[in-house]
């Protein structure tokens, strides 16, 4: 099917999507499902020596990777839905891939700032707070976030606003009408508590880190660098991952002239793309910056370079 005009129940309103305009979305998830998958594996691999070190940012990490990893297993659906431009699940399991993929995003950046409060508090308050950095504690934390985002998302998402189908053809997630009052409040519900919250406790974070990292002499070189790529990391990925699709979100929230809606079609696309970058985003924090991550990683590299160049050595 070339070509897939939207009717909706509004006769002035159409979304218009065709195999051209499919096609660099296909191959985009394509590439992101070929490199997050191994790449999450191998973050769970990591984040797990955290853990057996007892380290509690390592029980943040190995959630972080399980829900990137859940997620991009997940992508195999959306690839069909834009190989065919038709969804042919049916809508319950539409409206379960649709749940999946706000659990990732809530479950992520609820993750990440847990990561940037828990630096805060290891350097800004090494010995006063210590007994809430505990793997016990953060396992606790981590399952709460787990519940609350499932039941968050069990509640608000709604099979009208996530699947439309007519006698010719079905569509999940591109049902792009004006919305709800329901989905209206639970939009703006998203904006706060899922972009702007976290950006906040991210930048007073950061902040306070910063602070304190230049006001004690004792700090090695190598460490501030260490906290300041980590932090630097989790900041870009709440901005540049969520920021856009929730920016789409809201101001397809304002807007009640369906037309101008379907306008915010392209852009919604796009910006649930770029939210998928978080799937690769994430292991830079578990495999290139903690030390137990970059270690990991060498070993890798090394295992991978001695075995060529014995293989070298036979030939």
């Amino acid at each position: 099917m070339e070509n897939v005009t939207l009717a909706t129940d509004h006769s002035e309103c159409y979304s218009v999507d065709n195999a051209t305009r499919r096609k660099p979305f296909l191959f985009f998830y394509l590439t992101i499902i070929i490199t997050a998958i191994p790449s999450n594996a191998f973050s769970l691999y990591v984040s797990w020596q955290h853990i057996r070190q007892k380290n509690e940012l390592g029980v943040y990490l190995f959630n972080l990777a399980l829900s990137d990893l859940t997620f991009t297993i997940g992508l195999s659906l959306w690839l069909d839905f834009l190989w065919k431009g038709v969804w042919d699940h049916g809508g319950y399991v539409c409206v379960l891939s649709v749940y999946f993929l706000f659990t990732n995003f809530y479950t992520s950046d609820a993750l990440l700032c847990c990561i940037a409060v828990d630096r805060y508090l290891a350097v800004v308050y090494p010995l006063k707070y210590a007994f809430l950095r505990r793997v016990s504690n953060a396992t606790v934390v981590s399952v709460a976030i787990w519940v609350l985002v499932g039941c968050f998302n069990a509640i608000t998402i709604t099979w009208e606003d996530s699947y439309y189908e007519n006698n010719k053809f079905s569509v999940c997630f591109d049902v792009f009408l004006p919305v709800s009052e329901n989905l209206a409040r639970v939009n703006v519900a998203r904006f706060i508590l899922g972009f702007i919250v976290p950006i906040l406790l991210v930048v007073f974070s950061t902040w306070g880190i910063c602070k304190a990292v230049k006001s004690n002499q004792a700090t090695e070189e190598q460490e501030r660098k260490r906290i300041s790529k980590m932090l630097t990391v989790v900041l870009l990925s709440l901005l540049f991952c969520f920021g856009p699709i929730h920016i789409v979100i809201l101001l397809r929230t304002l807007l009640d002239d369906c037309r101008k809606v379907a306008w915010l079609l392209y852009p919604y696309k796009i910006s649930i793309a770029i939210s998928s970058l978080n799937c690769l985003a994430d292991p830079l924090l578990y495999c290139f910056i903690t030390r137990t991550g970059k270690a990991n990683v060498n070993q890798v590299v090394l295992f991978f370079q001695v075995k060529k160049r014995s293989k070298d050595g036979v030939v």
